[in-house]
């Protein structure tokens, strides 16, 4: 009866299309998934087409919801928006639907989009980026966050951008205006702000209209198990959902337990017409026969899930027929958080509906399996700065603007406003012999507080990792991250008043092709060649008694940079060349577990020369080409461990992984190596002993 229910709805709702709509039907696609944000801890990807994350279709390449950032931990398998509502003249009268368009569905793929994937970019239009930050490429005065994402799509389109017809999809008459925020405060990484303006784009009213995210989460470090495993990667989540602060989240309760001890969620921020409640429910993947978890199979049954219906018409956590304990148990689920609109959406007008992706890390000793209170403490904290960050001037989230709250004077709530700590400085980390030197600019002294309108700067930190923190400590680069040395200003009762004297130049340095002038150096010694570390430096203001702030401090990540201590290029005929490790000991500490993740350096190499390695009798087992663009950090220990292949070396060193011309691991034993001047012919030779 459903099944003829619906289809009468649909050819009745075919008929009664605009001929706006039916145009729009024609017009070509230009759908975008090649974005995703880096500007704080999360590296989500964003579409113009409704969804986020990829479905690991771009992994390892491009990250689909990973935090912390560079840890491999992935968060999200696909997610999309989906609205659902009923159409009628504007009586209210001719009612059909209900109608539901989703950006992504249930799918075991999303490289191939086919029904479910139902909104579409028209007209060629692309994902914008934009940046508040002054020295970005993407500065805007326009933009709201460090790195906001821009984007239009619609609803009303039959076929995907490659022509494939959109099956069952019953359009709403809809066109979405979506921006994402991003910020790289160290308050604020934790979330990216999914923001929607919903036009009715139609002749039809819609009714009961609910805007949700759908959201397939699955918590797992890619580092440790492929998400090309097959089911048995997806099916370990356990989840849970918090009424109070409107967020539904998942943990990893039973795969990579102890290397993904963190959240991830879905969080209601709130709309800009009244909202009648926020639901949560979540299912199965791909079962339609459990009462309470089966997974949609239609318009309908997606409406029902949207009012936040179970089977039965349970209601998760109010009538306790669902017991949120059966939820944390380990199982593939994905999960929907909807809000419905007390209001019908007229002709023309628009509803703004805004929510975030939240993650954070648990808290506590308690097991990491398990999702106590206190595990979720830190992550609840995050969700509390996610909904700071929306409320801005409403800073009780009352929806109105009390006394002092206006903080521009346009009568109207300013949403997005965080409290800033100074502009980082601009950074530039030169890898040396066994040590390391960082200059820094000085434009964050000209920082001005956009709560107190004050410039407020206070000092310097500088930050470095532990060498080895890539192989043991990745899954946070912010908690690997150790202070090394800290200057503030003289003069006045905060801080350790060490004045900048040690670091001060006399005159501001430039750098070829870098016409920014650099006014600090910090010189690190006894560091260790050919490891990886990371450097930072970040400013931090006096804080603001009177609004009650501490002193803040900008986020280290955003001006990190990877480098590798090692020698100089050198043409000098009386310097040698040589190998380190040697002799190399299989399994050294730096390696990674497999032989493609081995490696071995060649130092004080000339700037452009080739290397060529060979056996006691004389076979060639490897020729190597070295200059300025190629140092052997393309290697598959780099992709491992460094992810994004901007690590800096010294010029003079290259990285072998002990792999030959012929894609073969060499053999314990003594090798030879020659090392030609590529300028000025010149040949020196050495050897190298492994052993496995």
């Amino acid at each position: 009866m459903k099944k003829a229910l619906l289809l009468f709805f649909i050819l009745n709702f075919t008929i009664i299309l605009s001929q706006s709509d039916t145009k729009s039907l024609n017009k070509i696609n230009d759908d975008d998934n090649s974005k995703f944000t880096n500007i704080g801890n999360i590296a989500l990807t964003i579409t113009n087409f409704g969804t986020y994350g990829h479905g690991f279709s771009l992994w390892p390449e491009q990250p689909s919801c990973e935090y912390p950032i560079g840890s491999g931990i992935e968060n999200i398998f696909d997610g999309g928006l989906w609205v659902g509502a009923f159409l009628s003249d504007e009586n209210g009268n001719n009612k059909l639907g209900p109608f539901v368009t989703t950006g992504a569905v249930d799918a075991s793929s999303v490289s191939a989009r086919g029904g479910g994937f139902e909104f579409t970019n028209n007209d060629g239009e692309i994902v914008t980026e934009r940046s508040s930050l002054i020295d970005s490429k993407f500065f805007d005065p326009k933009a709201i966050s460090h790195q906001d994402f821009v984007m239009n799509f619609v609803d009303t389109n039959r076929t995907l951008s490659n022509g494939e017809l959109i099956v069952d999809h019953n359009p709403l008459g809809i066109s979405i205006h979506q921006e994402t925020y991003a910020w790289n405060f160290p308050f604020a990484d934790f979330f990216v702000i999914m923001n929607y303006w919903i036009k009715n784009t139609s002749n039809k009213k819609l009714d009961s209209l609910h805007v949700g995210l759908w959201t397939d989460t699955v918590v797992r470090n890619t580092n440790i198990t492929s998400p090309r495993t097959g089911s048995a990667f997806f099916n370990k989540g356990g989840n849970g959902y918090s009424d109070s602060l409107k967020i539904a989240y998942e943990f990893d309760a039973a795969g990579d337990v102890g290397f993904t001890d963190s959240y991830i969620g879905i969080q209601y921020l709130g709309s800009d017409m009244k909202i009648d409640r926020v639901n949560f429910v979540n299912w199965q993947f791909r079962n339609t026969t459990d009462p309470n978890f089966f997974a949609p199979q239609n318009d309908i049954q997606r409406f029902q899930k949207m009012l936040g219906f179970y089977g039965g018409a349970n209601r998760f956590g109010k009538d306790q027929a669902i017991k949120p304990e059966t939820i944390k148990s380990p199982s593939n689920r994905s999960m929907l958080i909807s809000a419905g609109i007390e209001n019908s959406l007229l002709p023309g007008d628009s509803v703004n509906v805004t929510y975030a992706i939240v993650a954070g890390k648990k808290y506590g000793n308690d097991l990491p399996s398990l999702d106590s209170e206190e595990q979720k403490s830190e992550f609840y904290l995050n969700a509390g700065w996610a909904l700071r960050a929306y409320n801005g001037e409403d800073k009780n989230g009352n929806g109105f603007l009390d006394q002092d709250e206006d903080l521009d004077g346009n009568g109207e709530i300013t949403r997005y406003i965080l409290p800033a700590p100074p502009t980082p400085p601009k950074i530039k980390v030169i890898p040396q012999n066994q040590s390391v030197a960082v200059y820094w600019d000085k434009r964050s002294e000209n920082s001005i507080d956009p709560i107190s309108a004050k410039k407020d700067f206070e000092g310097y930190k500088i930050y470095r990792t532990n060498p080895g923190y890539d192989l043991t400590e990745s899954q946070n680069i912010n908690s690997s991250l150790v202070l090394v040395a800290e200057f503030d200003s003289a003069g006045n009762n905060i801080g350790f008043n060490t004045g900048f004297d040690f670091i001060r130049l006399e005159s501001p340095i430039t750098f070829e092709g870098d016409d920014t002038e650099y006014w600090y150096k910090f010189e690190i010694e006894n560091q260790l060649n050919g490891w990886q570390y990371i450097y930072s430096v970040t400013a931090f203001d006096q804080g603001d008694e009177e609004n009650s702030l501490n002193s803040l401090e900008s986020g280290p990540l955003a001006n990190m940079q990877k480098v590798i201590p090692g020698t100089a290029p050198t043409d000098k005929e009386n310097v040698e060349i040589g190998v380190y490790p040697n002799p190399y000991y299989g399994e050294a500490y730096w390696d990674g577990n497999s032989e493609r993740l081995r490696k071995i350096y060649f130092f004080n190499l000339p700037e452009e020369c080739e290397i060529i390695i060979y056996t006691l009798s004389g076979d060639i087992v490897k020729k190597i080409y070295h200059d300025p663009s190629s140092n052997g950090s393309d290697l598959r220990w780099f992709e491992t461990y460094s992810k994004d292949g901007k690590q800096k070396m010294s010029g003079g060193e290259h990285a072998w992984d002990l792999i030959t011309d012929n894609d073969q691991a060499i053999a314990t034993g003594m090798y030879l190596f020659t090392v030609k001047n590529n300028k000025n012919g010149n040949i020196k030779r050495g050897k190298f002993l492994v052993i496995k």
